[in-house]
């Protein structure tokens, strides 16, 4: 496995060098701000994380006011008693994504939201407290305890709230399988520790956080 060094001089040879490469991205919000997130905004975000799974996101982001109107600003308390009358009109409503099982999801989540809230003080402050050298327990964590969290669904869910992390992208797939921390996309447990490993290794090396070597290592391929 190479240094981090090495692949960020990778990456810097094809976008235009070092500064241009580590200049390109913002840095991920500690965990005070993370825990300063309301509750509703996490279950915002978390929906349209799901909708947007296999699905045109241009068409979500362009639909997004509706669904805001639609679970009535993403307030966790009453979607978590969402009434078969409200369920009903959800799946007829055309301001949103009309997918029954993504919608019942919504509520799904909203309890597991509560949940966490009422345990750690709100959502967000779990999510920021959990310690980045465990990142692939957190995305374990979702998968679990949430509801159509898990893959590449709640990465792009943490990333879009600017929790320090990795997005197990193609092209950081590629770049972990050059380095040889894993043999193909990781989808078990096991890989999952060797992608954890190599990310804690590389951030002890170069001090950088978790999004942004994941960005360096999406870079040296894309």
């Amino acid at each position: 496995m190479r240094s981090f060094d090495d692949i960020l001089t990778i990456s810097a040879e094809r976008h235009g060098g070092r500064d241009a490469v580590l200049g390109s991205f913002e840095p991920a919000a500690d965990p005070d701000e993370l825990g300063a997130i309301p509750d509703d905004r996490w279950l915002s975000q978390s929906t349209r994380a799901i909708f947007q799974a296999g699905f045109n996101w241009k068409v979500v982001d362009r639909m997004w006011p509706g669904f805001e109107t639609a679970f009535k600003n993403f307030a966790p308390g009453p979607i978590a008693m969402m009434e078969d009358a409200w369920f009903d009109a959800l799946v007829t409503d055309t301001s949103i994504v009309r997918h029954g099982p993504k919608i019942r999801a919504v509520q799904e989540n909203a309890v597991f939201i509560q949940e966490q809230s009422a345990t750690h003080g709100s959502f967000g402050k779990m999510i920021g407290d959990w310690p980045s050298e465990d990142f692939a327990g957190l995305l374990s964590f979702l998968k679990s305890e949430g509801s159509r969290l898990a893959g590449a669904t709640g990465q792009y869910f943490l990333r879009a709230m600017n929790r320090d992390g990795y997005i197990l992208s193609r092209d950081v797939v590629a770049r972990l399988i050059a380095e040889g921390v894993i043999d193909k996309p990781p989808t078990s447990k096991t890989a999952m520790r060797a992608v954890q490993s190599a990310f804690n290794t590389w951030s002890e090396e170069s001090g950088q956080s978790l999004t942004a070597i994941s960005r360096v290592l999406a870079m040296s391929i894309g």
